[in-house]
């Protein structure tokens, strides 16, 4: 998807030795993705997760991926528009996929990467040196759902912005595209990074409690990479049922042990469950 980014041919031929051909054009690209894809979910698979300095749309079509991604894996540089063209196409054409076999498109953004030039050419990528990002994805968002929307190919999705400034606008952007595929077929995606804090998850909860429906919330997720970070789950669900337990104490909800046992018991399991069909 990334590809302005340095090293895009090196990683797209990785994939052409995978699948063992070589690509012509963008759907080549998406045809290899679809072929792992179904690799994947034979595996198990349930998630997807795209990690994008900005979700990007614009108007595109195959010719415009095409000539992005041949300029791309030539060495050539291309503009912003023309990265948003190939970006975009493909995009959605995962989307449809993701829909396809019922895979649910994580969207992560806003994050400013390796802002410290000399540690960033001392250490490389990913060590420390990255920050939230200011950026307006409110209508390229929208827009991609809508795309998706208009041909019933339009998947699970769970977005997560690294910039708490976004969640009020993405709990409103959420409303439009729900419908009755599944509860909360559209997600808040849980706070992220820097907001994965105290702070971060009670507005996080409490926007989706706000514009949304908490109850359908499909709560933690977890970096496997690292062994502690399962410990977020147990600091998760304190938060949370400590933020109801004050609503309920505060009379702002109904102490009714039975509902209440139903929503936190959702959240905590219960929703994801049934989100990823497992």
């Amino acid at each position: 998807l990334n590809i302005r980014k340095e090293g895009f041919a090196d990683y797209i031929h990785k994939l052409e030795n995978v699948v063992g051909r070589k690509f012509a054009c963008a759907d080549c690209v998406v045809s290899a993705l679809d072929e792992r894809l179904q690799f994947f979910v034979e595996m198990g698979c349930r998630a997807s997760d795209h990690g994008l300095d900005y979700i990007p749309y614009v108007d595109t079509n195959a010719e415009k991926a095409t000539a992005a991604f041949k300029k791309a894996m030539a060495g050539e540089a291309l503009t912003k528009e023309e990265g948003d063209e190939y970006t975009t196409y493909v995009l959605l054409a995962l989307g449809r996929l993701y829909k396809k076999y019922n895979v649910a498109m994580q969207l992560h953004y806003s994050c400013l990467r390796n802002v410290n030039e000399k540690m960033y050419r001392k250490l490389g990528p990913d060590t420390g040196y990255d920050m939230i990002a200011v950026t307006d994805c409110s209508a390229t968002i929208s827009s991609l759902l809508s795309k998706l929307t208009e041909t019933g190919e339009c998947p699970k999705v769970i977005l997560y912005s690294l910039n708490p400034a976004d969640f009020d606008m993405l709990g409103t952007l959420m409303g439009p595209f729900q419908d009755d595929e599944i509860p909360g077929k559209i997600q808040l995606g849980s706070a992220w990074w820097f907001c994965d804090t105290d702070d971060g998850m009670y507005q996080q909860m409490k926007t989706l409690a706000r514009l949304g429906l908490l109850g359908n919330f499909i709560g933690m997720l977890t970096d496997s990479r690292s062994f502690l970070s399962y410990t977020r789950h147990e600091l998760f669900r304190r938060l949370m049922c400590n933020l109801i337990g004050n609503w309920v104490e505060n009379g702002q909800y109904p102490n009714d042990e039975k509902a209440l046992k139903q929503i936190v018991e959702g959240i905590s399991y219960y929703n994801a469950k049934r989100y990823f069909s497992l």
